[in-house]
């Protein structure tokens, strides 16, 4: 992994209201851990910016160089933990740890896909990748910038694990074995569209007609037969008078 330098001061203040004032004067609070104490320091937003631009892991190895105080060295570190304010996005605080070039540490590395699944290009199928970090064990100068994971022998229903990643010389993946790393699952059902069956005629109800009400002596009669009393027929047309 390649180095970039990275100035920063010390601080002597603390708490929200000097924290808000360092962002007015364009920096950021910012801690330095070396295994026994931390350090308070403040550091350029725009710079830590532009280092972690376009890095695919969560990882940075630094030269760090105190501001106004030459002769007293470089030191080594990493960028453990950068905080941005959930609405503006704006870098808030940084936490930076000192390492020892000799000494192995613990960091994350991004996991990259490399060739195209035969389940994707034969069956039509989707590549996930399951696992985007790998958490990794080597000297603070071995840390690579990412792992490549092969997935272009999965077919469909296949799962790369981490036991089948090669890690560079001198890099030891902690994560467990077992751990999948990338599948491809089945290409999603085509939608069927269903073909509309032609709509039912409508279906006219008779026009109900409101029967005449029977006279006494039909009510009667009907009453007699135990039958609906029957509706009169029309009265044909009167013929025209004679002039």
């Amino acid at each position: 992994m390649a180095m970039q330098e990275l100035t920063i001061k010390r601080r002597d203040g603390s708490g929200k209201g000097f924290a808000k004032r360092l962002r007015r004067e364009g920096a950021v609070p910012g801690v330095l851990y070396d295994g026994k104490k931390a350090e308070s320091v403040t550091v350029d937003p725009k710079a830590v910016l532009r280092m972690i631009h376009g890095h695919e892991g969560t990882t940075q190895l630094l030269t760090l160089r105190f501001d106004g105080e030459n002769g007293t060295g470089t030191r080594m570190a990493i960028i453990r933990d950068l905080q941005f304010d959930p609405v503006t996005e704006l870098l808030l605080h940084v936490d930076l740890q000192e390492v020892a070039a000799d000494r192995a540490i613990t960091v994350q590395v991004a996991v990259r896909a490399t060739g195209e699944a035969a389940g994707v290009k034969e069956q039509k199928g989707i590549l996930n990748l399951v696992l985007h970090e790998l958490t990794v064990s080597c000297l603070p100068t071995a840390i690579p910038d990412r792992i490549d994971a092969d997935v272009s022998a999965l077919m469909i229903g296949d799962v790369l694990t981490v036991a089948e990643l090669r890690a560079p010389e001198g890099v030891r993946i902690v994560n467990d074995p077992g751990q999948a790393v990338a599948t491809v699952a089945p290409p999603m059902a085509e939608e069927v569209v269903a073909t509309a069956a032609p709509a039912a005629a409508a279906v006219t109800e008779p026009e109900v007609l409101t029967e005449r009400k029977p006279k006494e002596g039909e009510e009667a009669a009907a009453a007699d037969d135990g039958k609906k009393p029957a509706r009169p027929a029309r009265a044909e047309k009167s013929e025209k008078s004679d002039k």
